[in-house]
Parts: structure tokens; sequence; C-alpha cells
């Protein structure tokens, strides 16, 4: 694919999205960056500067199904919106923040493809490019309602490739380990499994793990610039990492059985 027409990126308010839309716009494409409070965005089209391609900055809110519209040229869709929750057990991580995460990171992100699909089917074709996490590779804790919904989201994707593919549009999804974003800056805290006697250890545990990533934090411009790559190569694979850690994880997920990747992770099954 060359870099030219139309891209559209939601959640471009802030970390990964707000970096994707600008990368796109100087490689040469025309950029919707759309979120739910454009006033959020007011400076993208000045950060743009003379960017080959253009910025502009548009409302729209995944969870709002009035909000979603696919501009005319669409030739990139990169579902970046998401949301994540409390760090707590399966026991203990009440239902309704598995349904308010699902909202936005599985349900919001089918509205846009299905709205995206058919204009991009008229236009000759494009990329789907959906932003999951590679924490759903192996098995982390306290994590579950997360990764479900980033899990859920990466199986769509695989059954969208195989049904568009042969209508000329490509779907990659782009499995984001520790980048440098509000979202993991503000996962550098004691989980809140640790209220809960029983999983305190492991809450400090995960922290503990937490901060052993911070020599490992990839600048979100160049994790950016990972998914333009992806975007652009007609042979990218389905699933992608865009900083070091994430490449690791990806190929230990590739060549390791179930059982040792999580053994790799957690101490208590040997």
């Amino acid at each position: 694919m060359r870099a030219q027409g139309v891209a559209l990126v939601t959640g471009a308010s802030r970390g990964i999205g707000r970096a994707i839309a600008l990368d796109l716009a100087r490689a040469g494409f025309d950029v919707v960056a759309t979120m739910r409070d454009p006033a959020a965005g007011a400076d993208l089209p000045g950060l743009a500067g003379d960017a080959t391609g253009s910025l502009r900055v548009e409302r729209l809110d995944v969870t709002d199904p009035d909000t979603i519209r696919m501009p005319d040229g669409l030739r990139v869709l990169v579902n970046n919106a998401g949301t994540e929750g409390e760090y707590l057990p399966v026991e203990h991580q009440p239902v309704e923040a598995y349904r308010e995460m699902f909202e936005v990171n599985v349900i919001g992100c089918v509205r846009t493809m299905q709205a995206a699909i058919p204009v991009m089917r008229v236009g000759g074709g494009g990329v789907i490019c959906n932003v999951t996490s590679s924490s759903y590779l192996a098995a982390q804790p306290l994590y579950a309602a997360y990764r479900a919904s980033k899990a859920a989201l990466g199986a769509v994707g695989e059954s969208l490739r195989a049904e568009v593919a042969g209508m000329g549009i490509r779907v990659v999804e782009i499995m984001p380990g520790p980048v440098d974003t509000d979202m993991l800056r503000g996962s550098d805290r004691m989980p809140e499994a640790a209220r809960f006697l029983e999983y305190a250890a492991l809450a400090q545990r995960v922290w503990d793990g937490r901060k052993g990533v911070e020599d490992q934090i990839t600048p979100a411009a160049d994790a950016a610039a990972r998914v333009r790559q992806a975007i652009l190569d007609d042979d990218a694979p389905l699933r992608n990492g865009c900083d070091p850690l994430a490449d690791q994880l990806l190929d230990a997920w590739r060549t390791s059985s179930d059982e040792a990747l999580m053994r790799q992770f957690i101490p208590e099954l040997d």
C-alpha cells in the first residue's frame, strides 16, 4: 500500500493513537483524528506541521453509533480507542467492569469496522488495523477483563481477515507492550487486588513485575512508526508488535507451548 488517501484513527487524543495520527499524516495520508472530545486534539493539526498529508480532528465515540461516520475515500482504519479498569482477580472483578471494557474494546471496534468495510470495498480496498495488547499472549494475573476484551478483538480481526481478503481489504493486529503513554504511566501502581488478603502477595509481585519493564519502555512515536510499517507492508503478518518486548512475547507465543509460556510468568505452576 502507498501512503495516500484517507486514514481514520480512533482514540487519537492521546497515547499511541495520537502518535499514529501524526505519523500517518507526516507519511502522506489525509488523517481524520477522532476522539470523544475534539478539544483534546485541538493542537494536532498544528503539530502535524508541514506533513506530506493532512490532519483534521473530528468527534467519534465508539460507544455512540450516531457519531460513527466513515469518510469517502477511506483507505485505512486504525481501531485504537480502548479502556481498562481496576486490576482485580476474576473472583472479585465486577461483571459490570467486563461489560464496560467489552463495550469500548470490542463492540465499539466492531461498529467502526462495520461502517468502514462498505466504504473500503467501494474504494477498491484498504487496511483495517486493530490495536490490541501483547498482554493476552501470556497469562497475566489481575488483568483478566482487559486481556479478555483485547483477545476478543483479536479473534474478531482474525475472522474478518478471512472474510474480506477477497475484497482487497487487509487486516492487521498491533499488539503493544510497554509504550510510553498515559495508560502505561497509570498502570504503575499497586493493583487494587491488594485489598484482598488472599491476593495481596500476588498483587505485590505483579506490581514488582510492572516496575521491571521501566527500562524497556518504547516512545510512542517509535511505536507509531512500527504501526505505519505494518499498515503499508502488503506482506505483513496478521499479528505484529510495535516495541521490543511485544516482539519477544510474540516470538515466544509462536514457538512455545501454552504450559511452557505460562510457567515463565506463574512460578506456582512449577
